[in-house]
């Protein structure tokens, strides 16, 4: 495999995150996309801080050898019309458009309990009835001939506290789109503090798979979090998620199976924690260094 057909890049939820402002608060843009590039990533998604008018963004990250590899959109399918997500989804993929991206990142929101701080995870996680997968599957699959019609590819998002979360919920949403209109986003975090196989499911859906994110987890704080009914942004601020090479994840046969697949396109470091306790640039290299150490990319 060329690996130069992957590119490095890490979410900047380290430094701001999106769901809880005040984690963060005081690292500015400028901050985190400098130490970004100084950590060795070529790419970034896209966070609140960030400028939304794509000239104002392009010359920040260009001058810093920066690209957009994606960004998350949370769509209400279930939930909500059809056409309010995709009035907005519209004006989220122009955006990415005109930034360079390929990928779009679709998380399903409706019935979902990531926001709710005092929702016990794992207790009251969201299971869609018959006719929210149909409305997922069919609303999906509408946003996906939006972004071919751009050049674009929409990816989906499996979550922890969201209807799209287990081995047989990933599974039952591949069945039920086309694949030509809906690919998978892998996210090794996700699946591992959710009790899944992430290599299995690589496996199974390497093909549909056209985005991926490096994350980790500390075992002992996802325990806890499932044990003691913490809420998912508790466990993020417990420290559930870390970057790869400081959790129990070994991401070895993780990557042999995507460079055996051939897997082109990003992959992106991912681990939102609190930046007063992680601080972002240090296990940013932590993670530069463990990921070279593994795939020599």
């Amino acid at each position: 495999m060329n690996q130069q057909e992957i590119c490095l890049g890490i979410a900047p939820i380290a430094w701001t995150n999106d769901d809880m402002p005040e984690l963060g608060k005081e690292n500015s843009f400028e901050q985190c996309i400098s130490e970004m590039a100084l950590a060795g990533y070529t790419g970034t998604e896209i966070g609140n801080k960030y400028p939304k008018d794509p000239e104002k963004l392009k010359p920040y990250l260009d001058i810093r050898g920066l690209s957009v590899a994606s960004a998350w959109f949370s769509a209400f399918l279930t939930t909500k019309p059809y056409e309010e997500t995709e009035q907005a989804f519209t004006d989220h993929m122009n955006f990415l458009h005109q930034m360079g991206a390929k990928v779009i990142v679709v998380s399903e929101q409706g019935h979902s309990i990531q926001g709710q701080m005092e929702t016990p995870l794992f207790k009251d996680k969201p299971v869609f009835s018959d006719e929210d997968w149909q409305r997922l599957a069919t609303g999906l699959e509408r946003l996906g001939e939006l972004a071919n019609a751009k050049g674009m590819t929409i990816v989906y998002h499996h979550h922890m506290g969201t209807g799209v979360q287990t081995t047989e919920e990933i599974d039952r949403l591949m069945e039920l789109t086309d694949p030509e209109k809906v690919s998978l986003l892998f996210d090794t975090g996700h699946l591992v503090f959710s009790g899944e196989d992430p290599i299995s499911i690589y496996q199974k859906h390497q093909k549909r798979i056209k985005h991926i994110h490096f994350k980790d987890i500390r075992e002992d704080v996802a325990k806890q979090v499932k044990t003691t009914e913490q809420s998912f942004l508790n466990g993020v601020k417990a420290g559930a998620f870390t970057v790869p090479g400081d959790g129990m994840i070994d991401f070895s046969p993780i990557w042999e199976a995507i460079e055996k697949s051939g897997y082109s396109g990003w992959i992106i470091v991912e681990a939102e924690q609190d930046p007063s306790k992680a601080n972002p640039f240090e296990y940013a290299v932590k993670a530069r260094k463990y990921i070279h150490e593994i795939t020599s990319i």
